[in-house]
């Protein structure tokens, strides 16, 4: 009968490996790390200019399907920003782009960007 290996988790291998900087790293993991979102949704909505959520924990997830042409352009767009020092994974850029239209909507209604692209569909 075949026996199961245990094998180490990703803390374990990726554990920093310098002696006195060891047991401080190690301390700081073990404590639970807060995050402040930097603005409420209270202010989001509350006229306030809109802005990408950054990295903060997020409470909710969508899904979103694209095209492969849409992916590629997103993934373009990410690797031009990184070559120009902005690190922002895919998901930043997504929530900055949202952050951007629902602004555009709320400033101007039916003449945003947004509301000529969904009427044309």
């Amino acid at each position: 009968m075949p026996r199961r290996v245990s094998l180490p988790g990703a803390n374990e291998l990726f554990r920093p490996t310098v002696g006195s900087h060891e047991s401080e790293s190690v301390e700081a993991s073990q404590q639970p790390e807060v995050r402040t979102p930097r603005k409420s949704s209270q202010d989001a909505t509350s006229g306030g200019k809109r802005a990408g959520s950054g990295r903060v924990r997020h409470d909710e997830k969508i899904t979103v399907y694209v095209s492969t042409e849409e992916l590629i352009a997103l993934e373009t767009a990410r690797l031009t920003m990184r070559s120009q020092g902005i690190n922002a994974d895919r998901g930043r850029i997504v929530r900055a782009s949202v952050a951007m239209a629902l602004a555009d909507f709320e400033e101007n209604g039916e003449e945003s960007v947004l509301a000529h692209l969904l009427a044309t569909d």
